[in-house]
């Protein structure tokens, strides 16, 4: 296991503040947040490009915190591939195995093993500045993962990329690590990214671990304001909530919300589109959150159509395109929506930095 504990680094423009997580052997855990948030920061710590200022990293029992990159075994990938312009791509891929003094025969095992699995084999022969951007990251993440790496970390790997060589390159990510179970740490921005390869995703903001879950939990359950907002939730809204037999009651506008929680007093909640119920007659099931409304915008968003209603507040509802061509729906047409109480997810309002 990789434990980082509260580790701060400042740095002036970039820093970590107390920043914590545990990363399981053989697990790819992908790392989003805003520009600026620390990630970059964090894993080159990790990596043993800089020290901390405080906290430690201990790797399978080890305390890392200090030791020299060399002695960590732990390999890095940046966006940019920074591969040596003069070397093959074969002897780029080699050349840590060439600095450690292995066997000619091993290291060429070696080489053509991570060549094959990145699909790279045909280009050994080949410079660097002779490839397609896609063929230089692939190289570059041959050449670390034929140190048979703890952890590969890997920064932005694809956001150089065109969308073909992306899709391309994150199946091939996901097949690599499929095959080895090497540790994976992944920065990314995109939510693609975030869904075809973690295990688990951690949210990172001001220097800060804000969140660690399942990609489910992120986007179905955020912690927080900032961490809904981020990962682009919709119906969010602020209000106040009181308990009453086991049911928290939200008032939004004299608009009241009934949801299974515990949190009361100055929050937010937030209910998922395809979770909401729409029909132009009042709806039989004993839904605890059932209103009447008008649609007051359609929008087309590829499969999906995502209708505005306004029941008090406005509403975002999600139906397919077979379903809305089905209920024949229309702007201006009144409608009932209705959403359980088990579909509201509620949390503290009083931050939106914790």
């Amino acid at each position: 296991m990789l434990q980082i504990q509260n580790i701060s680094k400042d740095m002036g423009e970039f820093f970590l503040d107390h920043a914590s997580l545990e990363i399981s052997k053989g697990e790819y855990i992908v790392i989003i947040g805003p520009t600026g948030a620390g990630k970059t920061i964090l894993l080159e710590t990790v990596a043993g490009i800089y020290e901390p200022d405080g906290g430690s990293i201990h790797l399978d029992g080890n305390d890392i915190t200090y030791a020299p990159p060399k002695d960590r075994n732990i390999t890095m990938v940046y966006q940019d591939y920074m591969l040596f312009p003069h070397l093959t791509i074969r002897k780029n891929i080699a050349f840590g195995l060439r600095s450690k003094k292995i066997q000619v025969g091993e290291i060429n095992k070696a080489v053509e093993k991570y060549a094959g699995m990145l699909h790279i084999a045909h280009l050994l022969h080949r410079y660097p500045d002779t490839l397609s951007g896609g063929e230089q990251q692939r190289a570059a993440i041959a050449r670390a993962m034929v140190m048979n790496p703890w952890a590969l970390l890997l920064d932005e790997p694809l956001s150089a990329l065109d969308a073909k060589t992306r899709e391309n390159l994150r199946r091939e990510l996901k097949s690599l690590h499929d095959i080895t179970k090497t540790t994976i740490i992944h920065i990314t921005h995109n939510f693609e990214e975030v869904f075809d390869l973690a295990d688990r995703v951690a949210i990172m903001n001001e220097g800060k671990i804000i969140q660690v879950g399942t990609p489910d939990e992120i986007f179905r359950k955020p912690k927080n304001h900032f961490v809904a907002e981020f990962v682009g939730a919709t119906n969010i809204f602020k209000g106040t909530s009181t308990a009453e037999n086991g049911i928290v009651h939200i008032s939004i506008d004299n608009f009241i919300v009934r949801a299974h929680s515990e949190v009361e007093g100055n929050v937010y909640i937030s209910v998922r589109p395809e979770e909401i119920l729409i029909s132009t007659e009042p709806l039989a099931s004993p839904i605890r959150n059932a209103f009447p409304g008008k649609i007051c915008d359609i929008r087309h968003c590829g499969a999906m159509i995502r209708l505005i209603v306004d029941v008090g507040v406005t509403l975002v509802v999600a139906l397919t395109r077979q379903g809305f061509e089905e209920a024949k729906l229309g702007i201006g047409d009144s409608v009932y929506i209705a959403f359980k109480a088990t579909s509201v997810h509620v949390f503290p309002g009083k931050s939106t930095k914790e």
